[in-house]
């Protein structure tokens, strides 16, 4: 299994949100680019980046902070967080971004999306940020009707590769992944599943990556020391 730390940005920086609400927001580095190169010292290969002020408004205020980590590393960078038009998937892609998640998008504009997989194919994924039952969008701010499955399946048939699936409920709460609902996912469709949300454990690397996961993502706990990256690295092989 894959793992991909994870950093958030804010007004260029690296923070976590407690469950996707903004006025509970940690800063942990003032330059997410030493982030990244502590991440790719402990041995990391993939980076997980949102820009959570284009996430809940548009648009991509923290890409220069985006393209200084994907130029100035050797990790595979995915950013997710505002996609929504094929100039600024060009826009990343040009700039050494391998991945872009179209999370909003992917419910607010069919036509696009479908377009995005066509031209760019597994350098789209879709991100869907599971509240309360249903997918979540706006930066977790509003509820889009449609269920978890809706959205696989509807995806999955328009040749999605990739599913970053979040548990809003456990994001930044340190109570551990749902490995129910992966479980779940992995078992019903044949894409490339990420789990994201609450893995604050080496033994929710470890369950984890026994259920066959494509990735998992690790943000808080990284940040706070109770994961060890190393470690995590080790046990998800």
């Amino acid at each position: 299994m894959n793992l991909f730390p994870a950093i958030d940005l804010v007004s260029g920086k690296a923070v976590r949100l407690f469950k996707g609400d903004y006025a509970q927001m940690t800063v942990y580095d003032d330059d997410p680019l030493n982030a990244a190169r502590r991440f790719e010292a402990a041995g990391a290969k993939y980076l997980h980046m949102v820009d959570l002020e284009g996430a809940r408004d548009g648009g991509t205020p923290n890409f220069d902070v985006v393209r200084r980590v994907a130029q100035n590393t050797g990790l595979f960078v995915e950013i997710g967080g505002g996609i929504r038009d094929m100039d600024v998937i060009e826009k990343y892609l040009s700039a050494g971004v391998k991945r872009v998640i179209l999370g909003t998008a992917a419910i607010a504009d069919e036509d696009f999306t479908r377009r995005a997989i066509g031209q760019y194919g597994d350098a789209v994924a879709l991100g869907a940020d599971v509240k309360d039952g249903e997918v979540a969008i706006r930066g977790w701010l509003e509820l889009s009707g449609m269920t978890l499955d809706a959205f696989c399946e509807k995806y999955q048939q328009l040749g999605a590769r990739t599913l970053i699936c979040t548990d809003v409920s456990r994001d930044g709460a340190m109570r551990g992944a749902n490995r129910a609902l992966y479980a779940d996912l992995q078992r019903k469709y044949r894409m490339d599943i990420v789990a994201s949300g609450g893995v604050s454990t080496l033994e929710d690397v470890r369950s984890l990556a026994g259920l066959g996961l494509y990735g998992a993502i690790i943000g808080k706990a990284l940040y706070t020391g109770d994961i060890d990256l190393k470690k995590a690295i080790e046990v998800s092989a």
